[in-house]
């Protein structure tokens, strides 16, 4: 647990896919290898930005278990076995730690939502398996899990702390109660570290320069920090991961294959992209070339 908290950039790390839309482990490979060699400390696999919610259980597992076999000794390594079903979240969580992961993240119940209490025994159902996060992403979930709930459940003994989508004011109010955060908003996430007191950040933005965010996480820098903000603004610019999956393919990061429903970035949008990656050095993107893309150059599976 003590080194869990110590971590203070994790990378929601995307899944690949190759032209048959089946996970590319080749090139997840890669993209793991340049997150260690920036220096991040952790990943969180089959997240929202690794399209956990597009994957069966079976693939979720299976990549869990191959990140515990390559990276344990290098990496945190959090599976987010959280679903909207209990029981389903129960199996996910007992089979992730049964492969090795060092922690889970959970979600509150979303869509068919359930009242405070049954959040409450939901999250406290998956805590009792193992080492957990909580994720608060109310623009997700369509509810907010306020301090009434998290402050009780902080005293279980396998609460580690919360990834945090409600801003750097309640992110202060937990720290200053030694409640462990984590911001949740790439954007927030620099003052979140230096002026509130959070312990880091899980981001997408790492995904494409793990270095530039190691550093924001280490050092205060606010240039760095403006440098950032307008790359961050536009990683968000339609609902994640849909930029950070065309951002990869634009750096030859990953092949350029969707799974649906997600489509890539339109020509205009690709193009402001293009003109806010172009200012950075190629050493510090993941990948190694640059380029706009054609439409027609992306292709879809289901």
């Amino acid at each position: 647990m003590k080194n869990i908290k110590a971590a203070s950039l994790i990378t929601a790390i995307k899944t690949p896919y190759n032209a048959q839309g089946e996970i590319d482990l080749v090139t997840y490979d890669q993209l793991v290898a340049q997150q260690i060699a920036a220096g991040v400390d952790g990943i969180v696999v089959g997240g929202t930005t690794g399209e956990g919610h597009l994957l069966s259980w079976e693939e979720h597992l299976m990549l869990i278990a191959h990140t515990v076999h390559q990276y344990s000794d290098k990496l945190i390594i959090i599976g987010n076995t959280g679903s909207n079903n209990t029981r389903e979240a129960i199996k996910a969580t007992k089979n992730g730690f049964a492969m090795g992961m060092d922690a889970a993240l959970q979600i509150n119940p979303y869509y068919g939502r359930t009242s405070m209490a049954g959040v409450a025994e939901h999250l406290n159902k998956v805590l009792e398996i193992g080492p957990a996060f909580i994720y608060n992403v109310p623009g997700r979930t369509g509810q907010d899990l306020t301090p009434d709930l998290i402050e009780p459940l902080s005293k279980h003994k396998n609460f580690i702390g919360v990834k945090e989508c409600a801003g750097n004011e309640r992110i202060a109010h937990y720290e200053q109660q030694g409640i462990a955060c984590w911001s949740g908003n790439d954007d927030e996430s620099y003052v979140g570290r230096h002026e509130f007191g959070s312990h880091g950040v899980i981001s997408v933005t790492s995904n494409v320069v793990p270095s530039l965010m190691r550093t924001l996480m280490d050092t205060q820098n606010n240039e760095l920090n403006e440098r950032l903000k307008n790359l961050m603004t536009w990683l968000f610019c339609e609902p994640n991961p849909i930029a950070i999956n065309t951002t990869l393919m634009m750096t030859g990061a990953v092949e350029r294959n969707f799974r649906l429903p997600y489509v890539a970035l339109t020509l205009e949008q690709r193009q402001q992209g293009f003109d806010l990656l172009s200012k950075f050095d190629t050493a510090e993107l993941v990948g190694d070339k640059l380029a706009l893309l054609k439409d027609s150059d992306f292709d879809y599976c289901s």
